[in-house]
């Protein structure tokens, strides 16, 4: 956990009483520390936290934080009422969405005419909240401001305005932590599960020939340069057919050679080594059957559209992998070899940098949609990608868990079952 000390010590004390406490370890980390490793999902305190570690690339596992809702609004409003003579009718709120907020005042039937609100968008907002609130006061519009954000509470208070400071409810806490603990046994469930790449030559040769010494080369060739690759995943190297090759390890390592799948394997290196253009096909699987199934459809794709390599992940999703960028590069180069006049290597990666698989399957929903369309739901994504609506649901999610989704409001129906869940798609 990352956050403010008053709010990290708050959510380890709500976490130690809950029945499932025995199956996870909560560590507090201060906000302005850098996250430790060896750790599977971290839980921030606020937005604010999750996204400021984010733009300094300190995420490498999933996160996600406590949001401020309107139970949070309600005992902040319920405690100013009583305790300092607050009108909840006359105040000025940020950090939350102005629908959450009419939602709120309806339930409790208040109005909302006399309320003010600045939402929290992205880190460079929470610069203005002090002023906002300031403006407000000075004019006589409100009676006391609600903020999340300690730092603005603190001038606030310093200035003379009446503050009441919003934190999560203990049922908001309890909820985010289930959420964690989902979100970090989903991680080491991803991390472990089969991969299978399949490596070909781009052009088939016919039938081997005892005789054609120079074919005989290449493949023992290939095969030496997949094992190297082999040897730093603790994958496993197989024959497949006559001139094709099965690596078999787990997604993770996969991850780590692709770049997180954001470039092909093998392309560059068997190029540079070899001399020899191949294909990859990537597949991901809970079984080795569907890694295997996967791996083969992925093989098919690459060699269809003519690119490096595909990979088809788990829940059935294509994606094309160029064989360009660090990774490719890299080996392409080889060990000691110069790079061109003017090429750059880009920056380190870190967490979920632009060019990962979520950004790819959010830009193909953009391109499908068009860029004034950015409110999806499960349907829409099962549509578009021709998954299942429960694959659809999962990729929304991780969308969510990358940053490039937020959930909406559930949409209410007349119909029986569960209600629509719409998610708007980030593309700032």
């Amino acid at each position: 956990m990352a956050g403010p000390h008053d709010l990290v010590e708050r959510i380890v004390h709500v976490g130690a009483g809950l029945p499932t406490a025995a199956t996870f370890r909560l560590v507090s980390v201060p906000h302005d520390s850098r996250i430790i490793g060896g750790v599977d999902v971290v839980l921030f305190t606020g937005p604010l936290q999750y996204d400021l570690a984010r733009q300094a690339g300190e995420l490498d596992v999933p996160a996600t934080y406590v949001p401020v809702n309107g139970a949070g609004l309600y005992a902040a409003l319920l405690r100013g009422a009583l305790g300092q003579g607050v009108d909840p009718a006359r105040v000025s709120i940020d950090s939350i969405a102005p629908d959450e907020v009419a939602e709120a005042y309806d339930e409790i039937g208040l109005p909302t005419a006399g309320v003010h609100v600045c939402e929290y968008r992205r880190p460079d907002s929470v610069r203005g909240f002090a002023g906002f609130h300031e403006r407000l006061h000075r004019q006589g519009a409100t009676t006391a401001a609600l903020t999340t954000v300690r730092t603005v509470a603190t001038r606030l208070t310093a200035g003379g305005v009446p503050v009441l400071r919003m934190t999560p409810a203990a049922s908001t806490v309890r909820r985010a932590i289930d959420t964690a603990a989902l979100l970090g046994a989903g991680n080491r469930a991803q991390e472990s599960q089969i991969a299978i790449a399949l490596v070909s030559p781009v052009a088939r040769p016919g039938p081997a020939d005892p005789g054609d010494y120079r074919q005989q080369e290449l493949r023992l060739l290939l095969h030496r340069s997949l094992l190297a690759d082999a040897r730093l995943m603790g994958a496993m190297v197989v024959p497949r057919e006559e001139h094709a090759y099965a690596l078999i390890t787990t997604a993770g390592a996969l991850s780590r050679v692709t770049d997180g799948f954001r470039t092909a394997p093998f392309v560059g290196r068997v190029r540079a080594e070899v001399g020899l253009d191949v294909v990859c096909g990537l597949g991901l699987g809970g079984t080795a059957r569907d890694a295997d199934a996967h791996a083969a459809a992925a093989l098919d794709r690459a060699r269809a559209a003519g690119t490096a390599a595909y990979l088809v992940d788990g829940d059935g999703v294509a994606l094309p992998l160029p064989a360009h960028g660090r990774a490719a590069s890299r080996e392409a180069r080889g060990p000691g070899t110069v790079a061109e006049p003017g090429a750059r290597e880009p920056g380190p990666r870190s967490g979920r940098a632009p060019g990962s698989r979520a950004v790819r399957i959010r830009d193909r929903l953009v391109e499908r949609l068009g860029p004034g369309c950015v409110v999806v739901d499960a349907e829409t994504v099962a549509e578009i990608l021709g998954l299942a609506p429960r694959s659809a649901r999962r990729v929304l999610q991780h969308l969510v868990e990358e940053g490039l989704a937020w959930a909406l409001p559930p949409v209410r129906s007349t119909r029986a079952g569960r209600p629509r869940q719409p998610y708007r798609l980030i593309t700032r």
